[in-house]
């Protein structure tokens, strides 16, 4: 029998993102199993270099970034499910979301991971590439993806049944 004992869910506060954590909470509680839920904020000097003539205190504006994850993080995380299912919150810092969300996957032993896609083709994938599609290549166990909620009407309008999630 499979066992979840561990599930991750990557969130960036979008609205996949929360459809993703549904998903990660409703999978928790069916197996038993304890809900990691993870943000990798970026690092802000990073994105700054090269900006000439622009002085700030790159610290203090990092730490200002990270609370802000941990307050959202807080606020998508109630304390049902920190009791229920041993619910975590974690802030990462890292420039590459899907390397952190890996790490973190293997780190932590997850047995799946959780992660909302956007959906973006042609060039804006091109372009922007994609965390979840990096996920999926990477992880150490099985990932399900969820395309965010609006998607599943769409299905359902053109005929084609239930929403999309693949493993």
């Amino acid at each position: 029998m499979m066992t979840l004992k561990n599930i991750l869910v990557a969130t960036d506060f979008s609205e996949t993102s929360e459809a993703a954590l549904v998903y990660a909470r409703e999978l928790a509680q069916a197996f038993g199993g304890t809900l990691h839920v993870l943000h990798v904020a970026g690092i802000i000097a990073a994105s700054a270099i090269g900006v000439e003539g622009y002085t700030t205190d790159f610290i203090a504006l990092q730490r200002e970034v990270e609370e802000s994850a941990r307050k959202q993080l807080d606020g998508l995380v109630s304390e049902a499910d920190r009791r229920a299912l041993s619910a975590k919150t974690i802030v990462l810092t890292s420039n590459s979301p899907a390397q952190s969300i890996v790490s973190y996957a293997k780190d932590a032993h997850i047995d799946l991971v959780v992660v909302g896609t956007h959906g973006r083709g042609g060039m804006a994938h091109v372009l922007m590439g994609s965390v979840a599609e990096r996920v999926v290549r990477m992880a150490p166990c099985p990932v399900l993806t969820v395309r965010h909620p609006a998607y599943k009407s769409t299905l359902r309008e053109a005929g084609l049944g239930a929403a999309h999630a693949s493993p």
